[in-house]
C-alpha cells in the first residue's frame, strides 16, 4: 500500500496494491498490519456504505468530541468528487480543503482524520460509497459546514447538486466555532 501526504498534515492518500488478472482483481481494502507499520494504528468500529444516484452531495459532515471521527473512505461502484475541509482551529491549514475523484477503477482510498469536515458528490449512477470510522455516530455530536461556502470553494464538479435538509443548513466557516484545537 502506498501512502500519499496531502497538503493537509493528517489527510491521506491510501493506494492499496491490486493483483489483476483474467478473472478479475483482489486487494486489501483494509489490513491492520500494513496500516500500522505505515503510522496509522487505528481502530475502527462501525463500516457506513451509502448508495447514491449522478448529482447527489453529500457534505460537509464531522462529528464533535467526544464523538469525533476518523474515516477511511473509499468507492466500490462508481465514482464521486471527494473532498475534506481542515477545521482544526490551531492548523496552518484551517479552512482550506483537498479533493480528488475516488471511483471503482483507480480504488484509491483516503482516510480523513478527526478535526476534517468530509463530503463527497457522486458523478455516476449507483455509486457505492464506503467508510469505516474510528468512533460510533452519534446524532449530539454531529455538525455541518456549508457544501458551497464560498470562503472555502470547493470545486464540486457539479451543477445543481441535490442535497439534504440538512446539508442545505450548514454553517459558513466565517460564522463558524471550530471545538478541535
Amino acid at each position: 500500500m502506498e501512502v500519499i501526504e496531502t497538503k493537509l498534515k493528517g489527510l491521506l492518500v491510501l493506494q492499496p496494491k491490486v493483483f489483476e488478472d483474467a478473472r478479475g482483481y483482489f486487494f486489501e481494502s483494509y489490513n491492520a498490519n500494513l496500516f500500522k507499520n505505515a503510522g496509522l494504528d487505528l481502530n475502527f468500529v462501525q463500516d457506513n456504505q451509502s448508495l447514491s444516484q449522478k448529482g447527489v452531495l453529500r457534505g460537509l459532515h464531522f462529528q464533535n468530541n467526544p464523538w469525533a471521527q476518523g474515516k477511511l473512505v473509499r468507492v466500490i461502484n462508481g465514482s464521486v468528487f471527494d473532498a475534506a475541509v481542515d477545521i482544526r482551529k490551531s492548523s496552518p491549514t484551517y479552512g482550506q480543503w483537498f479533493g480528488m475523484e475516488l471511483n471503482e477503477k483507480n480504488k484509491t482510498m483516503m482516510y480523513i482524520p478527526p478535526g476534517f469536515a468530509h463530503g463527497f458528490a457522486t458523478l455516476e449512477d449507483n455509486t457505492i460509497f464506503s467508510y469505516k470510522c474510528t468512533n460510533f455516530y452519534n446524532k449530539a455530536s454531529e455538525d455541518c459546514l456549508l457544501w458551497n461556502d464560498p470562503t472555502i470553494g470547493i470545486d464540486w464538479k457539479l451543477q445543481n447538486p441535490l442535497l439534504s435538509e440538512k446539508d442545505l443548513q450548514g454553517k459558513l466557516i466565517k460564522d463558524f466555532v471550530s471545538l478541535f484545537e
